[in-house]
């Protein structure tokens, strides 16, 4: 059972909205089953507060994690950045040492770890360019994996697909070319309003073995049930959720192992209602 005292430390997840993570019940979770002196909190932090608030927890050695939409932003505020989050432009990641900001991207992390369980073959196909769709480039040119770019806007593929050449020159990506997408990735918002339209339209997943959606709501999204319905592997957001989770507790916490599956828990209880 998780206890709060006051010599607990404070972990916290910053963002805008901020109500909606399951943050706080997953890493909750997993202090409360290794008994650490520590609570996880979610804080409300509007853009035009974040440098303020990002200080504020490099002088109270508070460390946490950064969501929508801080990713980019917070990049200026912290001072010491892993190679991995300085290259991407993006962190989630951060704590506190001797007064100072460290920052770190485990979404890659995160993502590379769902892709390899689902076995997800080449070549990858992601809709969206935002900052989901780096992490996506990052495990991709991790796992040698080329990538084809879906979007809207042709010009934002092709500077998507620009930008990451200059991040890793040997990735084979570029713009949506129609031919047989072994994974398909949706990194786009789309699936959390029960009116959107599918992220990747059917006729564009014949021969895809494997879906994964990094968005997550109660239940499963309406496209994840179709692909798995027609025979596709099929994950939502709440798998990346996990992983990355896991990742950055080991960096709240140096030393100990995440407990994966009381956080899984702790995220299908929470999703379940």
């Amino acid at each position: 059972m998780l206890r709060v005292r006051g010599t607990s430390r404070v972990i916290a997840v910053l963002g805008d909205p901020v109500a909606h993570s399951i943050s706080p019940e997953m890493q909750n979770a997993a202090i409360a089953v290794l008994g650490l002196n520590a609570v996880y909190v979610a804080f409300r932090v509007p853009p035009s507060a974040l440098p303020a608030a990002l200080e504020t927890c490099a002088a109270l050695e508070i460390a946490g994690n950064l969501t929508v939409p801080h990713k980019a932003t917070a990049v200026a505020s912290i001072g010491l950045l892993s190679p991995l989050a300085g290259r991407l432009g993006a962190v989630n990641t951060f704590w506190a040492e001797a007064g100072r900001l460290h920052g770190d991207n485990t979404d890659v992390a995160g993502l590379a770890d769902v892709l390899a369980h689902l076995e997800a073959p080449a070549p990858w196909l992601v809709r969206g360019t935002g900052g989901s769709a780096r992490a996506v480039v990052a495990a991709a040119a991790g796992m040698r994996v080329p990538v084809l770019v879906a979007s809207r806007s042709p010009d934002r593929a092709h500077a998507f697909c620009a930008w990451a050449r200059e991040y890793d020159g040997t990735l084979e990506i570029v713009p949506d070319d129609g031919r047989t997408a072994g994974t398909a990735i949706n990194a786009t918002p789309l699936g959390l309003g029960a009116a959107d339209p599918a992220p990747i339209a059917r006729d564009r997943l014949s021969g895809t073995h494997v879906a994964l959606d990094l968005v997550y709501g109660p239940g499963e999204t309406a496209w994840v049930r179709d692909c798995r319905a027609r025979g596709l592997v099929a994950a939502d957001g709440r798998e990346l959720l996990l992983a990355q989770g896991a990742h950055a507790f080991e960096r709240f916490f140096p030393g100990q192992r995440a407990p994966r599956e009381q956080m899984r828990a702790a995220v299908h209880r929470a999703l379940s209602g």
